[in-house]
């Protein structure tokens, strides 16, 4: 199975699957899924960019509209979790993980799936000391505080996954792991990246 990893799409999914296209033709290989570990920015309308979290003049429709609305299907089965910059709004009816948009998948804040015999779980947010202990007690419309701290991990979401049996093949998050960056080749990560950036 081959499996592509996006980082942050911010919303360009017509960029990203363009890619993916471009890699498969080039390549000459087939690529089975895709796997996006943050700041998906699933903006389905306007109303859902109060909940985005994220600079006025960054505030725009980007592509997931598209996807959302079936006017485009994801080429590829896309697997997501979300970061800092999300239409939180949306997200949180999907709290156990769904389909956001026809072959584009939501995690949820602290889900297991299985995509063919591969183990994915992922966690949902960035860490924030203050609210790590929290319940989510956030609800739209958010404020200037809400709107923040909605997509940040709490502890519940964490000890759901540690309870797991099963153990993990992939696990996306949008932090990296503590002291990541002491294992394995840092230098090649780095120059790797740079490679396919556009």
């Amino acid at each position: 199975m081959k499996i592509a990893v996006e980082g942050c799409m911010h919303g360009d999914f017509d960029k990203v699957y363009d890619t993916i296209k471009y890699i498969e033709n080039t390549r000459n290989i087939k690529i089975d899924l895709l796997l996006c570990y943050g700041d998906f920015q699933a903006v389905r309308n306007e109303k859902d960019m109060d909940s985005l979290n994220v600079a006025p003049k960054y505030r725009e429709m980007k592509s997931f509209w598209k996807y959302y609305s079936g006017q485009e299907v994801a080429p590829v089965p896309t697997i997501f979790i979300g970061g800092n910059h999300e239409a939180s709004n949306y997200l949180w009816e999907l709290y156990y993980g769904g389909w956001a948009a026809p072959n584009i998948y939501f995690l949820g804040y602290a889900v297991v799936v299985k995509f063919g015999n591969i183990c994915i779980g992922g966690l949902f947010g960035i860490y924030n000391v203050h609210n790590y202990c929290l319940g989510h007690h956030e609800r739209p419309p958010y404020n200037d505080n809400t709107i923040r701290s909605v997509y940040h991990v709490r502890v519940y979401d964490v000890h759901k996954l540690m309870h797991l049996e099963e153990l993990i093949d992939i696990f996306l998050s949008h932090d990296w792991p503590l002291s990541i960056t002491d294992y394995g080749n840092w230098q090649q990560l780095v120059c790797y990246k740079k490679t396919f950036q556009r």
